[in-house]
């Protein structure tokens, strides 16, 4: 699968600007807020190893996220995030659409949050639907995670920021008669739960 990562590239380059300019280092202090987000395109291919049809995934997906430092070292906040992926089969657009909402809360503790880099600690719940347009069917539950997290300074109001997955759970069930939740729990870091951003701080 190709993912290409659109995170606010046109951002990322005008922090880096700004870091030319501005003299402060930034860092985080209570009261202030920060906005951050991720912009995702997929495209896959695949053959179906049972009918032998071309498998051709094309989708997006959107998730603003903003936090709120209510003492020097504890920011909570909130997160939205939308995706909507088709599928053709040889070729042929049909209604195999699948739409994806987030709806998630988290809690950081920022070590340093006065300099230009910090680590954090992070904690996230999120509650999340499944639209299977083909079927006519939902799949709902929750997702928890904790990892670590840093944010470096580039201005005085821009921050890059890089988070590790250490701990996850999720709960899923499908909403048709005699469905079962579906549950999974991962413990530990690898390379496929690393995630890149830009924050700006107000």
């Amino acid at each position: 699968m190709k993912k290409v990562l659109l995170s606010a590239v046109a951002l990322l380059a005008f922090g880096f600007a700004n870091a030319q300019e501005e003299k402060s280092n930034g860092g985080f202090s209570k009261g202030d807020v920060f906005v951050s987000g991720s912009f995702g395109i997929t495209s896959d291919k695949a053959y179906d190893m049972n009918s032998g049809d071309l498998l051709k995934t094309n989708g997006f997906s959107i998730a603003p996220k903003v936090g709120f430092f209510v003492t020097e070292n504890i920011a909570i906040g909130g997160k939205l995030g939308f995706g909507s992926s088709k599928v053709e089969v040889d070729g042929v657009s049909g209604e195999n659409k699948v739409n994806d909402l987030t709806v998630g809360a988290f809690g950081r503790y920022y070590f340093t949050p006065g300099s230009q880099f910090s680590l954090f600690g992070d904690l996230g719940v999120d509650y999340m639907s499944t639209n299977y347009d083909t079927f006519d069917v939902k799949r709902n539950g929750i997702n928890a995670g904790l990892g670590l997290g840093m944010n470096y300074f580039v201005s005085s109001n821009f921050s890059l920021e890089a988070g590790l997955g250490l701990l996850n759970f999720s709960s899923m069930k499908f909403d048709f008669d005699g469905a079962e939740n579906e549950t999974s729990f991962g413990l530990g870091a690898n390379l496929t739960n690393i995630s890149l951003g830009v924050n700006y701080k107000f």
